[in-house]
């Protein structure tokens, strides 16, 4: 048997392995990570959190926070999700960000910086989506996918030239990032304002809280100028062009089953 039919059997079980779909949107994704190891990552990820930053000492802040979270979360229908929000003390950040499995935090940064509390319901809905949607393990699932045929590549030229596998395996890694991983940090961005906007509104939020609060963001430039191509997140105009949009879709459905 070739030294390559494994690699080329475990990548094909791979890709065929796990296909789920994401709720609101129904986008089919390949996720070789089960919940549970998912959620047990999230969960150990958090408390080295809590272990190294800390706390914001503002019991009304939490208390907003932690109320946001909780009636997005419940509009999300996962209330079999162990769900938890923390603000980090640290204003030099304007961040917030979620762990697999609900595990949300808010830099006071970021929290000092929206206007109302439909802003700040556009931040919570935002990472309750990616949770939702289970973005961080269909990440480490298409990493693994990714290195895996990078393997197979440098197998499969190894055997005409080692230096040739060397390169080719340089490239693969540049090459999947650029069409593969980037790709869908925006597909995944994208996806989450997309789903958001749906728990706004079910959670009963002023849908134009989203607008604001990104019109706040670009206005006060913490997105920095990269290339679009070479970026993680879609750029701010591009970004409340589609929440725009999405609004409007939205709006648009109330309206047709009210009429």
């Amino acid at each position: 048997m070739s030294a390559r039919l494994p690699w080329i059997l475990a990548l094909m079980a791979l890709t065929v392995a796990a296909c789920d779909s994401v709720p609101f949107t129904e986008r089919k994704q390949l996720i070789v990570i089960s919940e549970s190891k998912e959620q047990a990552m999230g969960a150990q990820a958090a408390r080295q959190i809590m272990r190294t930053e800390r706390p914001l000492d503002d019991p009304a802040a939490r208390e907003l926070v932690t109320r946001v979270g909780r009636r997005i979360a419940q509009a999300s229908g996962r209330t079999d999700l162990a769900w938890e929000f923390h603000v980090i003390d640290n204003d030099q950040v304007t961040n917030a960000f979620c762990l697999p499995g609900g595990k949300i935090f808010v830099y006071s940064g970021l929290l000092r910086r929206v206007g109302s509390e439909d802003e700040l319901a556009t931040v919570m809905a935002h990472e309750v989506a990616h949770a939702l949607a289970r973005h961080g393990a269909e990440r480490a699932s298409l990493e693994m996918a990714a290195r895996l045929g990078g393997a197979i590549l440098q197998l499969a030229l190894g055997d005409e030239d080692p230096r040739l596998a060397d390169i080719a395996g340089r490239v693969w890694g540049f090459g999947s990032n650029l069409g593969l991983m980037l790709p869908y940090s925006r597909k995944h961005e994208y996806e989450a304002d997309t789903i958001g906007l749906s728990l706004m509104d079910k959670a009963g939020y002023n849908l134009d809280g989203a607008v604001t609060f990104w019109e706040m963001m670009r206005q006060s430039g913490n997105s920095k100028p990269l290339f679009n191509f070479l970026s993680t997140h879609p750029t701010d105009e591009k970004r409340i062009a589609r929440i725009r949009k999405d609004i409007e879709t939205i709006r648009q459905g109330k309206n047709r089953g009210t009429s």
